[in-house]
């Protein structure tokens, strides 16, 4: 069992208290079938809260959501995926095990140490719990994040799709720049999502490269962009915030909720 380590500082640790934050933030009667995954913050929900219940609310109800995060403590394997239950002050989720065992694996390998310490996916799956039911989760944590990494991590995911016919819907966690002046941040975060909303991962990845952005799951971004190419999806802004909306605007970092929809 992966027990929540930031309920009561990221999030409240109290299930009312909770479930008043998630029906503020989130909209219900938004859900769209063609929307295949999104990229949500995951700061504090007094901070980005607002801008992950928007892109939250476009995900539809699939059997399995798989949640992908950066590394941020450096703890476990490079790529690792978890097989544990995790709990929630709002019940507990169970891994898509056939899912997992789906995967090759040869890239990401199973690991509950990377998940230990990270933040990153655990402020995700409340949303998933507000929003959804009957939903199994495959957590994966990417230490590594260059292109190649990504690469690899979404092939794991479309093939074990492949095997097992399962309706997924990918959750890429990050955020974007970090503690620069509100102006500064907006105006660097726009380019990175317009780089994303190019769909071009490799433009994605030179100009994450050339603008030494310090947007923390630029991978977990890509593998998303990735499989939402392979089934044809493009993506859009839905929602975008700095902490600068809520507190000091000298130091702020970027929230940005980015949905990736399949066309017919």
């Amino acid at each position: 069992m992966r027990y929540p380590k930031f309920a009561g500082s990221f999030y409240p640790s109290n299930p009312e208290s909770l479930l008043a934050m998630l029906g503020e933030f989130t909209e219900k009667g938004m859900k769209d079938e063609d929307v295949i995954a999104i990229v949500s913050p995951h700061a504090g929900y007094m901070y980005s809260g607002r801008t992950a219940g928007r892109v939250h609310s476009l995900l539809p109800d699939v059997e399995t959501f798989i949640v992908i995060g950066p590394n941020h403590t450096g703890f476990g394997m490079p790529v690792a995926v978890s097989r544990d239950e995790w709990m929630t002050p709002l019940g507990v989720v169970e891994p898509d095990e056939e899912f997992i065992e789906a995967m090759p694996k040869v890239a990401v390998v199973p690991d509950e140490m990377a998940f230990a310490e990270e933040h990153s996916l655990e402020v995700q799956i409340p949303f998933l719990q507000y929003l959804h039911r009957d939903f199994r989760i495959v957590a994966i944590c990417m230490g590594l994040q260059d292109e190649e990494s990504a690469r690899e991590v979404a092939e794991e995911i479309i093939k074990a799709y492949e095997e097992t016919g399962r309706s997924f819907a990918i959750v890429a966690s990050s955020d974007m720049h970090h503690y620069l002046p509100d102006e500064e941040c907006r105006r660097k975060d726009e380019v990175v999502i317009r780089a994303i909303e190019s769909m071009d991962v490799g433009k994605f990845y030179r100009t994450i490269y050339d603008m030494q952005a310090s947007v923390c799951g630029y991978g977990p971004i890509a593998v998303a962009m990735l499989v939402a190419k392979h089934f044809g999806a493009s993506a859009r802004l839905v929602h975008y915030s700095t902490s600068g909306d809520v507190a000091d605007k000298s130091y702020v970092v970027g929230y940005a909720g980015i949905a990736f929809r399949r066309f017919d």
